[in-house]
């Protein structure tokens, strides 16, 4: 069963981020009979080919209010918050009779697994598309996928015995998330977004979660050209993943960002070519078989530069640098430094990880 639920969570997965054009005939008859549940008329619908897009245009015939036209604490937005949530307590009662063995299982290995994936791909252009403080986190909640595979795999895999009523209701949410990009519901128009034309992402997690990360151009771009560079996770500006030179490294005043760039061209080329000083070297106690370097760095700063003691998804050990005081001249003492242990504690270590 448990089998049955992965394969499922993933086909939802394979739903949520594929980079083709919307079905924007699906689309449209799926929100409009949401807004009927929720005893609206149906809208007319506003297409914009990004998120970026959607924050950049005020909608035909639609009045600018004074604080934005993307503020969600409309009658529409919330008559179809308020809809999606009692679905999902109605299902959640008949879950609990029939299979609430299953739940919290699936819960996490479906609901929570997907939320993270959203949240780490088409929920990291949302953020970077607006200023978050104007949209109701909870708008977001119900666009994600999440939850309707959670109570899909309840019905598929657990044998869950949904109403009819209900089946149309998760049906209609399904395919609204998965048949476009993310959307925005007023009273009389809708405003729908394409989906991206490239996705690129990799593996964050033993639950089939996964994170946007393109080592050699946009992890994420859409017709219209607006895009987001991402390393392992980590949102960037274009020259990290373009042109990561150490001078615009040692310019680069957010430190995310600064490890994200030097991680991508190595720590080795990084500090050759920033003409890093060896203050120091030694064998890692803490990993036998490799070895720890540290170097001047910044005034008051040094960094060491260690081999990850776990191996990676692709059975290498990455070279990473931290940070340590200046004052620090001994690499062993360094790394000790940055486990909060003594000198003579870190070298009594078996492995480090």
């Amino acid at each position: 069963m448990q089998r049955d639920a992965a394969a499922i969570r993933d086909e939802w997965l394979g739903r949520a981020l594929p980079a083709r054009p919307a079905d924007r005939p699906a689309a449209e008859a799926a929100v409009s009979g949401l807004y009927r549940l929720a005893g609206l008329d149906p809208p007319r619908f506003h297409w914009v080919p990004s998120p970026l897009a959607a924050f950049e245009t005020v909608p035909p015939g639609m009045r600018l209010r004074p604080d934005g036209p993307h503020v969600f604490d409309g009658p529409a937005a919330r008559a179809l918050a308020a809809s999606a949530l009692q679905l999902r307590l109605d299902l959640d009662e008949v879950v609990r009779r029939h299979s609430s063995g299953l739940a919290g299982l699936f819960r996490q290995q479906v609901r929570f697994s997907l939320a993270g994936s959203v949240r780490d791909t088409l929920g990291m252009a949302a953020r970077a598309a607006h200023d978050p403080k104007r949209t109701a986190a909870t708008w977001y909640d119900r666009l994600c996928v999440s939850w309707c595979a959670y109570y899909d795999v309840m019905r598929r895999a657990a044998g869950v015995p949904f109403t009819s009523e209900q089946a149309r209701g998760l049906d209609l949410w399904g395919a609204a998330l998965t048949s476009a990009g993310w959307w925005w519901p007023y009273e009389d128009v809708c405003v729908m977004s394409e989906r991206p034309v490239a996705v690129r992402t990799e593996p964050s997690g033993d639950d089939g979660e996964v994170r946007l990360h393109a080592p050699d151009g946009p992890a994420i771009r859409y017709a219209d050209g607006w895009d987001l560079h991402v390393w392992h996770g980590t949102p960037v500006p274009s020259w990290v993943i373009a042109d990561p030179t150490p001078e615009r490294i040692d310019r680069e005043v957010n430190v995310e960002v600064r490890r994200c760039a030097i991680e991508r061209i190595g720590w080795p080329a990084y500090i050759e070519g920033a003409g890093l000083r060896l203050v120091g070297a030694a064998p890692d106690p803490g990993n036998p078989g490799s070895e720890l370097r540290l170097y001047d760095m910044r005034p008051d700063t040094r960094v060491l530069l260690a081999v990850n003691g776990s191996v990676e998804r692709d059975g290498r050990r990455r070279r990473y640098g931290l940070t340590v005081p200046g004052a620090i001249a001994d690499p062993v003492a360094a790394a000790a430094w940055t486990y909060g242990l003594s000198t003579e504690q870190y070298s009594l270590l078996a492995r480090r990880t």
